[in-house]
């Protein structure tokens, strides 16, 4: 293996958000691993080797030697890599028991029962973002809050505490926060979502947490359904607001795939798997070797880390051949990995197609003639975050 390449795993050029750094697609063109280090909100930097290619980092994800869960230390502060429920944390078995138990929450069945819910959100939020105008920051009115909105009608959160999730969430995936912050905002989520599971307990309602509440309250402890609720609200909520923002931003950028998604009800399922792949904005996904492995014809060590950048991965021209950096609503759906891969697949990833399938054709219909306020060089992006997206996104119409 090469000597470490001081670049994040899904660094982008910045006149163009949409694909990788060429430093990045460099490197996966060439056969040899790389180690690099990567920064962690809980963990601090390390070094991991670099996947880049969606076939290695199929391999990786497929096989469970590349564990995902970190031993619980219980004696040690609660993070979202030490703290019981959160699916991360686990591997085989165990990880499939904690799975079981939430995949009920996440059947096709129950999330297209969501739809009419979801629908009614948007409208509300194009409302707010209609009375704002006729200019707004989108991420503020409407990619921001919608997901957040539909994410804790799920949990069963309350109106009023909405707000504060938000700003919790957003500490919790910044990177550039240091690890006491951090630890301070975990723990304030693990109290309030304790104290949701209190009221949860004595009248479950019909939501996630009440669900699990009445089919496993029993064999699951307050600090497991702790673990389940916080990793539910982060994921469900974070990676769909910047696709919103993300996606917006990029079909504003082209004119003739912006009208598709506007004028094309059919086209909606196609357009948001092209932008899950195109954006890919999730967060890393590490895994670690639990012996002795091979990978690419190189040998990875016991212990050491694999970090997957599945922006490189999904632009590569063995999973795209033509054009992968281009942005093509119509184009034939691949097997991204924006979603992951393997035994720890996104749970909630039905759930964010629909979200984001409604959302992007209700906005561009509601603003036909939606427009960037402001030059594209001028947007500001959250470099520093574990869930790549804009910071804000100025538009007029």
């Amino acid at each position: 293996m090469t000597d470490a390449v001081p670049m994040p795993h899904n660094r982008r050029p910045a006149t163009c958000p949409f694909r990788p750094e060429p430093r990045l697609e460099a490197l996966r063109e060439v056969p040899e691993l790389h180690r690099l280090p990567v920064p962690n909100p809980q963990l601090g930097q390390f070094d991991a080797v670099l996947v880049t290619r969606a076939d290695e980092a199929r391999q990786v994800l497929a096989d469970q030697r590349f564990e995902a869960g970190f031993a619980f230390d219980g004696s040690g502060p609660r993070t979202v890599m030490n703290q019981p429920g959160i699916l991360l944390n686990y591997d085989g078995e165990e990880h499939a028991h904690y799975r079981r138990m939430l995949t009920g929450a996440f059947t096709v069945k129950r999330i297209r029962s969501l739809a009419p819910a979801i629908r009614r959100l948007v409208e509300e939020r194009l409302d707010a973002v209609e009375e704002a105008g006729p200019g707004a920051d989108l991420v503020e009115t409407f990619a921001g809050p919608l997901p957040l909105l539909v994410i804790c009608e799920l949990l069963g959160i309350p109106l009023e505490d909405r707000d504060d999730i938000q700003r919790r969430s957003a500490t919790g995936t910044d990177v550039g926060n240091t690890l006491e912050e951090q630890l301070e905002n975990f723990a304030a989520m693990a109290t309030y979502m304790g104290e949701l599971i209190t009221r949860q307990r004595r009248d479950p309602g019909d939501d996630i947490l009440g669900d699990l509440i009445r089919r496993h309250g029993d064999a699951l402890s307050d600090d497991e359904l702790i673990g389940m609720g916080n990793s539910v609200l982060v994921a469900g909520h974070e990676t769909v607001s910047s696709m919103i923002g993300l996606s917006t931003l990029a079909l504003l950028r082209d004119a003739g795939q912006f009208a598709i998604v506007r004028d094309d009800e059919s086209a909606a399922a196609s357009a948001v798997e092209e932008l899950l792949r195109l954006l890919s904005v999730a967060p890393p996904l590490v895994r670690q070797a639990s012996t002795d492995l091979k990978l690419g014809g190189e040998t990875i060590s016991a212990g050491e880390r694999v970090v997957i950048s599945t922006l490189a991965a999904n632009h590569g021209a063995d999973l795209v051949p033509e054009g992968p950096d281009r942005l093509d609503v119509l184009r034939k759906p691949v097997a991204h990995l924006a979603f992951g891969y393997g035994a720890h697949q996104c749970i909630g990833q039905q759930l964010a197609r629909l979200e984001l399938q409604i959302a992007l054709p209700a906005l561009l219909r509601r603003f036909p003639a939606l427009r960037l306020a402001g030059d594209f060089e001028s947007v500001e992006y959250r470099d520093d975050a574990l869930v790549f997206g804009v910071s804000r996104l100025p538009v007029a119409w």
